[in-house]
């Protein structure tokens, strides 16, 4: 088990930064004061190596640009995950602290290296197989018609249709291939 992880941008993302600047240089001397331009790739540059959330057996350090936040495990009352799937650490008094770069499928690793403190989530959901889904619930996915030949069905229903096509169902909007 490791002993800390690290959650940031990879540093290669500094040569994109990199090659902002070089192109940019033809426009920067193009006029006096376009020399500004330059701000953007340092910043990045900046955003890159700064901004990171570390977690170890102590806590959470979250760095951002200017700020660094040290969050024990014991001052955190849980994790809130937001629509788009991005994580911030709540305390007990409710503020929220956005961690930079952790998502939800990281949940289980940092319930790992917390030691228990926080919840796996991923604990109890199997494998997603049919087992695992309740009864009466109907299942996406398309299930071929044995006794119809799809050649001869679907050039009776749509004449000029190619008999390889895939058709498109009409209750979800998803393609769905034709049985072989």
């Amino acid at each position: 088990m490791p002993s800390r992880l690290v959650f940031r941008v990879p540093g290669i993302a500094v040569l994109a930064a990199l090659l902002f600047a070089i192109c940019a240089t033809p426009f920067a001397f193009a006029a006096p004061g376009l020399v500004a331009v330059y701000v953007i790739p340092i910043a990045l540059v900046v955003w890159v190596l700064r901004v990171r959330t570390t977690a170890d057996s102590n806590g959470l350090v979250v760095r951002e640009v200017v700020s660094t936040h040290a969050l024990a495990w014991t001052l955190l009352k849980g994790l809130r995950i937001d629509a788009k799937g991005r994580v911030a650490a709540v305390r007990y008094d409710e503020t929220e602290i956005g961690l930079p770069h952790v998502r939800a499928r990281h949940l289980p690793a940092l319930a790992l290296i917390s030691g228990g403190r926080l919840d796996d989530p991923s604990v109890g959901l199997g494998d997603g197989g049919p087992a695992d889904e309740p009864e009466g619930q109907v299942v996406d996915e398309v299930v071929p018609d044995a006794t119809a030949d799809s050649t001869t069905a679907s050039a009776t229903t749509n004449p000029g249709a190619d008999p390889g096509a895939e058709k498109v169902t009409e209750d979800t909007g998803r393609r769905a291939a034709e049985p072989e």
